[in-house]
């Protein structure tokens, strides 16, 4: 029997599960138990938890039908546990280094208490991590146990589940099991300090608390038409919070608890209940009579309302006088509305002057068969937008696809394919009419995102590099990032397309929104999957490679830290070493006007050549450094080589979301070079395409190509613009 369970529920935390339990894995105290549990939520989280109780016999994947809740996970969670007692941590939170080992000599220094609370630290979103107030009321409590009765301050202490270890025998004897409803976990933390015989206190911080991002309402299904997917809302009623109140002071009359405890847990209970009155905004008359009704059924015997104003409100709202309590309100919204006043004005004046055809237009009715494509910054038709417009044709003809293409770019738009260029007025009328907006990156901040309409992130490559919020850690990554104009970018998506389920977690942490996730691979891929020996040999002939020539693919990604483009290959050595059966076409980054190449017979310039699928299908072997480019190659099962004489400046400066260079299955993809004189040694010796480093790529190929069909445009336009549930692939792409 273990000395510890730890109990992870898990519900949309894709993007930080992982840290979550690594940092239980590696603490030095190892007597524990893992038991993560999972409903079915709809990002995978569960994928993790399976994936951590393969390779840790210590961990537990708990999976329960869908909708169990935030009680039916931690009450499943607790029910199979073992251990002597549990401690519950979320799936975005994490323990910090030796809080195990803390905690496990706490309660052998304490003789076993029914709760041990320890602190935390607290890192909000965006923010750094600063050690919360509990701490400090921890540290005034005494070195033994203790009851609520004897020290009331514990009430000020957060009322959480994920700050004590509670005695496993304490909680099946007593009872204070998770509640439904969204106050339960509160409720749950009350009852264990109120039934508690036994109360010890740790003044160190065990974990910390990782605020996720406050996220816009959800929208519900079927505000965008057939293909929505958006999770529906769920705001708990007014009346929850008094319900959640009434059920734990009938707890403590069961258990008859001395006083103060009833009286301490109702003025508790009275504090909330008249804050929750200020939030309510429909049916206050019905709150008031059911805090009235709470009152009447619940108020212990010496309790007293505070004299003066402080106890004008709780006497009225506990008294039901709701006529009061009105007017009270109507003075309160006559200085909102004057406040107000300079605001709104504003607001009308720049809806008169500024755009207002905009404006007007996104008064007319939405264009159900109207889609918007979009790439790179409108630098024209392609990637896996282009994938998707395409299978759009194919599948969903009659919703209209129209590309926004800039100026400078219409010359190179294929026949056919009908295109608007910004500022236009048809391109505002685009923007306020069409349902559907498919893009490789954000569209601009004038978008104003009307109900109905529906958001694609197609995304563009799968990150080794750190991406969105977490590059706050990397300031020279970071230059010229505005995270809050970002985030509110993020909150116009709908879906998330990702290419694998690396993908899936990177972009969660990256980009926190209500964006449902489409793990169902990258659109573009498609054609590197589907291309036939006489397609792949029409594009070498256009590229003026001569049958029998080996034709290798440098692409090295763009660093912002440089200006321009600098080859980290000597070109012209390597050519002459591999001799003149080898072309080297040179592909640099699209942010670098050009790549300045020295000229030599087989050197080939491909970097304005518009597709670099069609380089990729040509190409025999790839060499990269640090690009995305890496993962799309990986589908054609080719060697892959990785220069990377500038890894730890790399890795150091822009950050990278796992180490390309170990060595590992799964991290690296093939042979790597340090140096010119590595690289050529590599093809010379033919290391570039031994059996070890062909192992390597299957693992490679096997972690970040898992949806390598051809068929992830049709998914995509199966799923948003026909509104059909997606096959259920391990990614849940549904």
């Amino acid at each position: 029997m273990p000395r510890l369970s730890v109990v992870v529920p898990v519900r949309h935390a894709r993007g930080q599960l992982r840290a979550c339990l690594d940092s239980v894995l590696c603490q030095s105290f190892t007597d524990f138990e893992v038991i993560g549990v999972d409903d079915e939520a709809p990002d995978g989280s569960g994928l993790v938890l399976d994936e951590f109780a393969a390779r840790d016999d210590r961990v537990r994947a708990v999976h329960l039908p869908p909708g169990a809740g935030p009680d039916g996970r931690r009450n499943a969670g607790a029910g199979r546990a073992t251990g002597d007692y549990l401690v519950l941590l979320e799936g975005d939170h994490v323990l910090l280094p030796g809080a195990l080992a803390a905690v496990a000599g706490r309660l052998a220094a304490t003789g076993d208490p029914d709760v041990l609370l320890f602190g935390h630290h607290r890192r909000p979103f965006r923010g750094r991590s600063r050690p919360a107030r509990s701490l400090e009321l921890l540290a005034g409590l005494p070195d033994g146990r203790f009851t609520l009765a004897e020290h009331p301050g514990l009430l000020d202490i957060a009322p959480v589940c994920w700050n004590r270890a509670v005695r496993r025998a304490f909680h099946e004897e007593q009872g204070p099991a998770f509640g439904p409803g969204p106050h339960g976990e509160r409720m749950y933390a009350l009852r264990t300090l109120a039934a508690a015989s036994s109360v010890a206190a740790l003044p160190l911080a065990c974990v910390e608390h990782r605020g996720r991002r406050p996220l816009p309402a959800p929208r519900t299904a079927g505000t965008a038409g057939r293909g929505t997917g958006a999770h529906p809302a769920d705001a708990p009623a007014p009346h929850a919070l008094v319900d959640a109140y009434a059920a734990l002071m009938e707890f403590v009359r069961d258990r008859s608890l001395p006083q103060p405890v009833p009286v301490l847990l109702f003025e508790r209970a009275v504090r909330e209940l008249v804050a929750e009155y200020g939030a309510v905004t429909r049916r206050r008359r019905r709150y008031a009579r059911s805090v009235a009704a709470f009152h009447r059924a619940h108020r212990p015997a010496g309790h007293r309302f505070p004299a003066g104003a402080g106890g004008l409100r709780p006497r009225l709202l506990g008294g039901g006088r709701y006529v009061a309590l009105g007017a009270l309100d109507a003075a309160l919204a006559l200085r909102r509305t004057l406040r107000a006043a300079p605001g709104r004005l504003r607001s009308h004046i720049r809806r008169t002057l500024v755009g207002p055809y905009y404006w007007w237009q996104r008064r007319l009715p939405l264009d159900p068969r109207l889609a918007v494509y979009a790439a790179y910054w409108n630098r024209g038709v392609s990637c896996n937008p282009e994938a998707v417009f395409r299978k759009a044709r194919e599948l969903a003809p009659e919703v209209r696809g129209v590309w926004v293409v800039a100026e400078n770019q219409v010359a190179a738009v294929p026949e056919g394919i009908d295109h608007v260029v910004p500022g236009t007025r048809r391109y505002w009328r685009l923007l306020a009419r069409a349902t559907y907006f498919f893009n490789n990156v954000n569209f601009p901040d004038h978008l104003v995102k009307r109900p109905g309409q529906v958001h694609v992130m197609t995304h563009h490559g799968t990150p080794l590099k750190i991406m969105g919020l977490d590059q706050q850690d990397y300031p020279a990554a970071a230059q010229g990032l505005n995270f809050d104009r970002l985030l509110r970018r993020v909150d116009r998506w709908d879906w998330s397309v990702s290419a694998n389920p690396h993908s899936t977690e990177v972009w969660a942490r990256a980009y926190p929104g209500t964006a449902r996730p489409l793990e169902c691979g990258y659109p573009r891929n498609d054609a590197l999957t589907t291309a036939t020996p006489e397609r792949i040999a029409e594009i070498r002939r256009g590229l003026g490679l001569r049958p029998g020539v080996r034709a290798v693919l440098y692409a090295p990604t763009h660093r912002d830290y440089e200006a321009a483009f600098t080859s980290r290959l000597d070109l012209v050595r390597f050519c002459e070493a591999v001799g003149p059966d080898t072309v080297v076409m040179v592909r640099a980054h699209y942010f670098y006007e050009g790549g300045g190449l020295p000229e030599h017979p087989s050197l080939l310039d491909v970097c304005e050549h518009p597709r670099i699928e069609e380089l990729c299908l040509a190409a025999d072997a790839l060499v990269t450094d640090y690009s995305s480019v890496m993962f799309d190659y990986a589908h054609l099962d080719r060697p892959i080589v990785v220069h990377a004489p500038d890894w730890e400046t790399y890795r150091t400066v822009r950050g990278v979301c796992f180490d390309l260079l170990s060595g590992r299955p799964g991290d690296t993809p093939g042979a790597v070079s340090g140096s010119t004189g590595e690289l050529i040694r590599i093809f010379r010796d033919g290391d570039w395409r031994s059996p070890a480093n062909e192992a390597l790529r299957a693992a490679f190929r096997a972690r970040f190509c898992p949806y390598g069909d051809g068929r992830a445009s049709e998914r995509v336009v199966r799923r948003v613009l026909l509104g059909e549930v997606a096959e259920r692939t391990a990614g849940r792409a549904g």
